[in-house]
Parts: C-alpha cells; sequence; structure tokens
C-alpha cells in the first residue's frame, strides 16, 4: 500500500539548516565537489554538530510523542540535500546519533531539490541557500532562507513560531502601498479598507497548518504570534482578515515600527519568520530567523 503523508505536517530542510557542515562547506567551496566529496567520506563516522535550526527540528519532532494514542504521525521531516547519497550518509549516521525521527530524503546530486517539496507534500521548506528558498517560493510554497546564528532556543517544552505580517502571512499589497506612496497612504488605504481581508501570503498554508495540529490537541504546546511593524489603526484589518480565515494566533504584537528583537527573545521564538532583510539581520541576534524574500523590498535589496 503507497504512503502518503497527506494528514501530516511535513517540514522538508536542507541538510546545513540541521547540522553545522561549515567546515565541509569551506571545501567545497575552496576546493571543488571532487575534494567535498573525499571530505565527507573520510569523515563519514564524525557525528556532525548540531546546526541553527537542529533545536526547533527536535521540538517539531517530539509533537509526535505528546499523543499517548502514539500510531498518529503528526509532523515528519524529510531531507531535501544537494548532497549525494554517498556523501550523505555522514549527515544520516548523524540523525541515527541523535535519534532524530527523519527517514525520509532527497539527495539531489548537486542539483535544485526545490522541485521534491511538492511531491512530499511539504508544507515548509528551509534552507541555507537563498537561490533554492526564492525558487520555492515562485513555485508558490511557504519557504525561508534561515541565516547564520548561534542562538539556542529554549528547552522549555513549547515549539514557538513568529511571524511577520505583510509578504509573509499576508500579501504584500499594503507593504508595496506603504513604500511607494508613504506612511500617509498606507494608513489612509488601511482605513478605507479595514473590513476588507487581506489577500494570503506564502506562509497562510502553513500557519493553517500548524492551527489544525493545535486543534487537534487542547493541550498542545505549540504556540504563535504575529510580530509586525503594524500599529493602529492598520491593525484592524490583520485581526480581521484572521477572524475571516478562521485562523487563531495566540499573541499578536502591532510595534509601529519598534525593533522587534527584544520582543522576539520574551516571546522565546524557535523561529522567526520576516520578508525584510534589516529586521531577520536584527532578529538573529535573539532567535533563529528565516528570510522570507517575497516582497517589494526584498526585490529591490536581494
Amino acid at each position: 500500500m503507497t504512503t502518503t503523508l497527506d494528514n501530516t505536517l511535513v517540514l522538508a530542510i536542507s541538510s546545513r539548516v540541521l547540522f553545522d557542515l561549515s567546515e565541509s562547506h569551506k571545501v567545497f567551496t575552496d576546493d571543488g565537489i571532487d575534494a567535498y566529496s573525499q571530505y565527507q567520506i573520510a569523515h563519514e563516522n564524525e557525528i556532525l554538530a548540531p546546526g541553527v535550526a537542529f533545536s526547533m527540528v527536535r521540538k517539531f519532532l517530539a509533537l509526535n510523542e505528546q499523543d499517548s494514542s502514539a500510531q498518529a504521525q503528526h509532523v515528519e521531516v524529510v531531507l531535501i540535500s544537494r548532497n549525494t547519497a554517498d556523501t550523505g550518509l555522514r549527515i544520516f549516521n548523524s540523525i541515527e546519533h541523535y535519534g532524530l525521527n527523519i527517514s525520509r530524503a532527497a539527495f539531489t546530486g548537486g542539483g535544485s531539490p526545490y522541485q521534491y517539496i511538492d511531491p512530499f507534500r511539504a508544507d515548509l521548506f528551509l534552507s541555507t541557500d537563498s537561490t533554492d528558498v526564492s525558487r520555492a517560493l515562485m513555485a508558490g510554497h511557504a519557504a525561508a532562507s534561515i541565516l547564520p546564528s548561534r542562538v539556542q532556543s529554549r528547552d522549555d517544552g513549547l515549539l514557538k513560531i513568529a511571524f511577520d505580517g505583510d509578504a509573509v502571512l499576508f500579501s504584500d499589497e499594503a507593504e508595496r502601498i506603504f513604500r511607494e506612496q508613504g506612511v500617509h497612504a498606507f494608513a489612509e488605504s488601511e482605513r478605507r479598507t479595514a473590513s476588507q481581508p487581506l489577500s494570503g501570503g506564502p506562509f497562510r498554508k502553513f500557519l493553517a497548518s500548524l492551527h489544525r495540529l493545535q486543534q487537534k490537541h487542547p493541550e498542545s504546546p505549540i504556540r504563535t504570534a504575529l510580530i509586525t511593524a503594524r500599529a493602529a489603526p492598520a491593525h484592524e484589518r490583520v485581526v480581521r482578515t484572521l477572524r475571516d480565515w478562521n485562523i487563531r494566533i495566540d499573541e499578536c504584537y502591532f510595534l509601529g515600527g519598534m525593533n522587534k528583537g527584544e520582543f522576539l527573545n520574551i516571546f522565546g521564538a524557535d523561529i522567526f519568520f520576516d520578508d525584510q532583510h534589516k529586521q531577520c539581520e536584527s532578529a538573529s541576534q535573539y532567535v533563529t530567523t528565516g528570510h522570507v524574500p517575497n516582497s517589494i523590498t526584498s526585490l529591490k535589496t536581494g
């Protein structure tokens, strides 16, 4: 019988998101693919150190252990890597060492892996390769490029995920007005359209999947937050949009342009998604951060 992941939240990740491959990646960039392959094979029994999103991935997988009815697979993590199966052996040795329940993978041998997001039915794709992320977004998938960071997630038993609003959860239609016509035109447009729901952005479906997972378990360890530069009166359209989608977000912060980093730190986000690279660089000092190059701002600066 064919196995499907249709009713499971699927997280697709690259190997450099899960593990610290900085040393072997330097061999690749300095000496090429052959030297990299030889290096990985020579070191395949050396366990890799955890990468920037390792703790978050472990928390996602732990959601499968929350249900005492235990046969349900609520979350699946799949590895989508530019490695070959040969050089990927070290990665799977490390996965086994840490006891991570990851059994599915696509090793593309240098080819762009984003094409395999769809057949895996992935709700989210995380990579350190901005080109792969951009291609995934253009294909209609939720995707983010993970920034370098030495921040570790808190071991508090909760999985906390934070989102920017415009161009991440929502489309960039309002942000375009702000960038092209200024703050006064933006404010007036938001007052005029306060009762009209915003169109969905690339992370709408992922948020919906998280919400469904929360609803399955009244004591779900997942908490979500919207952390946006919007402020009153532009908050009303956001609230009405989420209502229209029938999606609950646990916490909302309307910061009116304030720096998001300290708020993310207090919330204790395991990961934060934003479309503006400057915001991401600031946030990555406090929490694991994914850049979503999906807006007019990203296109001008990215």
